[in-house]
């Protein structure tokens, strides 16, 4: 072709061919999709319903196929908080949380059946929590928490499933009472608690003396058997000393005044050797110590010639 050839073909055809190949680029471009993953979307063919595109690269007919905004496939969740009140007359707020996803099995029904999902099922939400909630008395709302969530729970799931949602978790996050009857509790609460703390306060004193009663007692028992015990080998001494003593030729009278003057002495020093005694004794000489000896030498000697002449008569 020369340059003639080519200055003689029209600028018709030339303008023609130019937008022939733009509508191509655009027909490219709106008929390759790509869906994300944890998503999906719709496809309409002339207004109805062809296909649901899953996660990948996808090819549709411009122009004739319209495809949606993508449709999420996470789990979702719904904070919703319902106003009621219990058996007893208690106004609540119960926090319901509700999680949630589009089923990716039933896209279709997730799209087309339901306008908005989040209000219905806050609607459903507000119509369990107020049937159940009613039924108990404050103290048995708290206790049966868990209960009502399952109850929430299921009954969702009957009814979302139907319109392609599934109801993954419903949680009651708190319940809170009115201010007023919340203060009234935390009173009795208190109340209790401080009885419970006075309670053990008073049994472990009681413990305490207890255990210091019998520590007492056996001390006790102790103590005295130590005493038994020290006055036992006290009399096994007197009557050895005794026995030595008369085996020497003394008299049994003689050895038992020997003995007394004996532990008479032993108690003065015994005493002497306590810096905080509170005894006070007499000043006593060596005479004094005799003459304590000699009286009890003829207190002795009266007492025998006493028995001898009562043995006379």
């Amino acid at each position: 072709m020369t340059i003639e050839d080519i200055n003689a073909v029209n600028p018709l055809y030339v303008f023609l061919g130019i937008l022939a190949l733009v509508f191509l680029i655009i027909c490219v471009f709106k008929g390759v999709y790509i869906v994300r993953q944890q998503t999906a979307r719709i496809v309409e063919r002339l207004g109805k319903f062809k296909r649901v595109l899953q996660p990948g690269l996808h090819f549709v007919i411009p122009f004739i196929d319209r495809v949606s905004q993508p449709i999420s496939l996470r789990i979702v969740q719904l904070d919703i908080k319902v106003d009621t009140k219990t058996e007893d007359n208690v106004f609540v707020k119960v926090p319901v949380a509700v999680q949630y996803q589009v089923n990716p099995d039933n896209v279709r029904e997730a799209y087309y059946k339901l306008e908005d999902p989040e209000e219905q099922i806050e609607s459903y939400v507000f119509d369990i929590v107020r049937a159940e909630v009613p039924r108990k008395t404050l103290d048995d709302l708290f206790l049966s928490k868990d209960d009502i969530s399952e109850a929430v729970q299921e009954s969702l799931q009957k009814v979302m499933d139907d319109y392609g949602f599934i109801i993954r978790r419903s949680l009651i996050t708190d319940i809170t009472p009115d201010a007023k009857v919340e203060a009234a509790m935390n009173s009795i609460n208190a109340a209790k608690r401080n009885k419970e703390a006075a309670a053990h306060e008073a049994e472990a004193a009681r413990i305490k003396l207890v255990a210091a009663a019998e520590a007492e007692a056996e001390s006790k028992k102790l103590q005295g058997e130590g005493t038994a015990n020290q006055r036992k080998a006290i009399a096994r001494g007197i009557a050895d000393s005794v026995r030595i003593l008369q085996e020497s030729g003394v008299s049994e009278r003689e050895a038992n005044a020997i003995l007394l003057a004996t532990q008479l002495f032993d108690m003065q020093q015994s005493l002497g050797q306590h810096s905080k005694t509170n005894t006070i004794f007499l000043p006593m000489s060596a005479t004094g110590g005799s003459q304590i000896l000699t009286d009890l030498m003829a207190a002795l000697s009266a007492m025998e010639k006493k028995d001898k002449k009562g043995d006379e008569n």
